[in-house]
């Protein structure tokens, strides 16, 4: 019963144009718990049980966060569905990761060494040393990267299917990252990797965005550029920072250039909001130089 009222919830959300995938794991989690004992409703006492399991206070807090609005919507049409009070697990987000700046040589190493990666002599240590420097020279998202079809690389740059909300995007790539990805698809059929997805393994699929994360992180720390396990360092998601930092810090200081610079670079890292690529001018000191040079100009009434 449970499972039948989730399949609709998440049918809902994705009929408004949202992914769901998340959500929707979690509620198949907790759908799994509770009917094991026999819950055919939601109970107050068992979202308590299952979010007790978690790993960590912000895991407990993102299950209590996402049954809790189950429970909202199957309560309203079936009033035995018992609904938890708001914030119960905490209330605050988890802070948002301080980013890492990857410098260029380090991002050299990662994609050297990704090449010594086994199962050597076949498409999966290419697969993530091209997989890298893509998210490095572009800024997309893993899952955009991985969401990629050979037939994605057109004429006019690469056609980007599985943007956030499931907007489309076309990105322009630069002569050298054309060359490099068809480079990758030669290689690919000298081994003769097959599949339509762009980036595969041995078995013929892109691997997992978890994988693509675990493979990176144990590549920076093999080059000492992240602690031991349960430090915080270098991430994969790091690259996209890196690249709109970057590109930032490129632009001319004019206040109008960069309102320019900004919307494009907007736009083509797929935000939803500008709002979202202004947080990356406190990523530097580079960046944050500026701005207080900026804001002293306009403080003593000077042009900016």
């Amino acid at each position: 019963m449970l499972s039948i009222h989730i399949s609709r919830y998440v049918a809902l959300h994705r009929s408004l144009g949202r992914k769901f995938a998340e959500q929707e794991r979690l509620l198949r989690l907790y759908a799994a718990f509770a009917e094991v004992v026999g819950d055919r409703y939601t109970k107050v006492e068992r979202i308590y049980d299952w979010c007790h399991t978690s790993t960590s206070q912000y895991v407990a807090q993102t299950r209590f966060n996402t049954v809790r609005n189950f429970s909202l919507f199957a309560q309203a049409e079936d009033l035995q569905h018992e609904v938890p009070p708001a914030g119960v697990f905490g209330r605050g987000k988890r802070p948002r990761p301080t980013p890492t700046i990857i410098e260029a040589h380090q991002v050299q190493a990662i994609l050297t060494a990704a090449l010594n990666l086994p199962p050597r002599g076949t498409i999966s240590p290419f697969t993530y040393h091209y997989l890298f420097g893509l998210l490095a020279a572009t800024g997309l998202r893993i899952s955009e990267a991985l969401a990629l079809q050979c037939t994605d690389l057109v004429e006019d740059g690469l056609i980007i299917r599985n943007g956030k909300f499931g907007k489309q995007r076309l990105i322009a790539v630069q002569p050298s990252t054309r060359q490099a990805l068809e480079a990758y698809l030669a290689t690919r059929a000298r081994l003769g990797a097959t599949g339509n997805d762009l980036f595969v393994t041995i078995r013929g699929r892109a691997p997992h965005k978890v994988r693509a994360h675990v493979v990176f992180v144990r590549l920076a720390r093999q080059l000492g550029y992240r602690g031991p396990t349960g430090t915080a360092g270098m991430r994969l998601h790091d690259l996209r920072h890196t690249f709109a930092v970057r590109s930032l810090e490129s632009c001319s200081p004019d206040r109008e250039a960069v309102a320019h610079h900004m919307a494009g670079l907007s736009v083509y890292l797929g935000h939803a909001s500008v709002a979202n690529t202004y947080w990356y001018l406190e990523a530097t000191p580079v960046l944050l130089r500026d701005i207080a040079v900026s804001s002293e100009h306009l403080f003593l009434g000077e042009a900016a």
